[in-house]
């Protein structure tokens, strides 16, 4: 009896330190590849999870997406202005939660920026110069005062037909959260990332007290700014390379200030450091519309937050204005 006790004990042990085995996997989805690079004991218990995580990330892509016409958003964005919409709860408390940072940043991150990415030509294209009457037309349809919940009925409308909900500013760290939920538990430690622009870090790789995740350089891809580390947290970043273009000798890049109507002007990227990948991903886009002037005020209502600020500075080079609130 003690010697089988033993026996089993001593089988524990040497399970508990067998080594971890290393998997990873990609898929593409929300217009970007998903990576997850992950640790555990049995590479068939990592091959199962992290193919659960990227069908998570999946279902997610067909509720939120707005470039698929079935899609739970397409639904809300056609019929919204006509009628109340029912949704289910996700997707409620998920519209809900972006409508707060929306609030919270003073408009500068905002999910009615559907019209202005349209008239600007990044719905789906890389950009052009709109039309003044276009632009016009477009900014009187953005604002989330335009927005209607109803919490009890479970409702979203419109105070307008020409709203649209663009959900791309924050939907893919979502989903890299549901990822990272679902490998909680199952996986040793994990590595999310939502195409370098949403990642987390689940626990700590063997032997090292985190992740270490480069942040590219703004002025050069091709370098790398800096390195931070991740364990329980998100890295988000926010840049002009994605999706840019020039007219009459100026650089306008994707990333739009819904207050103004206009692509943002005078940074390279924000890169923030939080708690989930939902939050760094609206955050940046707020951040990086607000600047690190205009985002002292709104960081001093957050807390374990990073913002790491890349401005131009000479012909080709940057200059970093670092923010941390505990």
């Amino acid at each position: 009896m003690l010697a089988a006790l033993a026996l089993r004990l001593s089988n524990a042990a040497a399970a508990s330190h067998a080594p971890l085995v290393r998997y990873e996997g990609t898929t593409l989805s929300m217009g970007c590849v998903y990576a997850i690079e992950a640790y555990g004991s049995s590479d068939a218990v990592l091959r199962r999870i992290v193919s659960e995580a990227f069908a998570e990330v999946d279902r997610i892509d067909r509720v939120m997406s707005n470039y698929k016409q079935d899609s739970a958003l397409s639904r809300i964005n056609v019929e919204a202005g006509r009628h109340p919409v029912t949704v289910d709860p996700e997707l409620f408390d998920f519209i809900a939660a972006a409508m707060r940072y929306s609030r919270e940043s003073g408009g500068a991150f905002d999910i009615t920026v559907g019209p202005l990415m349209k008239a600007w030509g990044f719905f789906g294209g890389d950009g052009r110069m709109p039309a003044g009457e276009e632009l016009a037309a477009a900014r009187r349809h953005v604002g989330s005062r335009h927005v209607i919940l109803n919490a009890r009925a479970r409702t979203v409308a419109f105070d307008d037909p020409g709203v649209e909900l663009d959900l791309g500013g924050i939907a893919k760290g979502y989903a890299v959260d549901r990822a990272a939920a679902l490998l909680r538990g199952q996986a040793a430690a994990a590595l999310i990332s939502a195409g370098g622009s949403t990642i987390y870090g689940l626990g700590a790789p063997p032997a090292r007290d985190g992740w270490d995740v480069a942040i590219q350089d703004p002025a050069d891809g091709r370098k790398v700014a800096m390195t931070v580390q991740l364990r329980d947290r998100a890295l988000s970043v926010a840049g002009t390379s994605e999706k840019s273009f020039e007219a009459g000798g100026v650089r306008y890049a994707h990333i739009m200030d819904p207050r103004t109507g206009r692509p943002v002007q005078g940074i390279l990227s924000v890169a923030v450091l939080t708690r989930t990948g939902t939050a760094g991903d609206a955050l940046d886009d707020a951040l990086f519309v607000l600047g690190p002037d205009g985002s002292r005020r709104y960081l001093e209502t957050l807390t374990e937050t990073d913002a790491l600020f890349f401005l131009p500075a000479g012909e080709h080079g940057w200059r970093l204005i670092r923010e941390s609130r505990r």
